[in-house]
């Protein structure tokens, strides 16, 4: 079992891995349409969204977590 001080970090990891594999799919198939070729267009896009995603979560929720925090006050 993983620590429980990890579980932002892996909240964030699955997070970035459903997003990334949503806005793939529908960005593949808005950019290139639906064909035979479509799976493979995907998974290419999708090994490199998912790092991006992953990357942009990190680097994100601090600043995010700040502004909600200064919104809600």
């Amino acid at each position: 079992m993983i620590s429980k001080k990890y579980s932002q970090n892996l909240y964030m990891i699955i997070m970035s891995f459903g997003m990334s594999v949503i806005m793939t799919a529908v960005v593949t198939a808005a950019g290139t349409g639906i064909d035979d070729g479509y799976i493979e267009r995907f998974f290419k896009g999708l090994v490199f969204a998912f790092p991006v995603a992953i990357l942009a979560a990190f680097t994100m929720a601090p600043l995010a977590r700040k502004l909600v925090d200064k919104i809600i006050k």
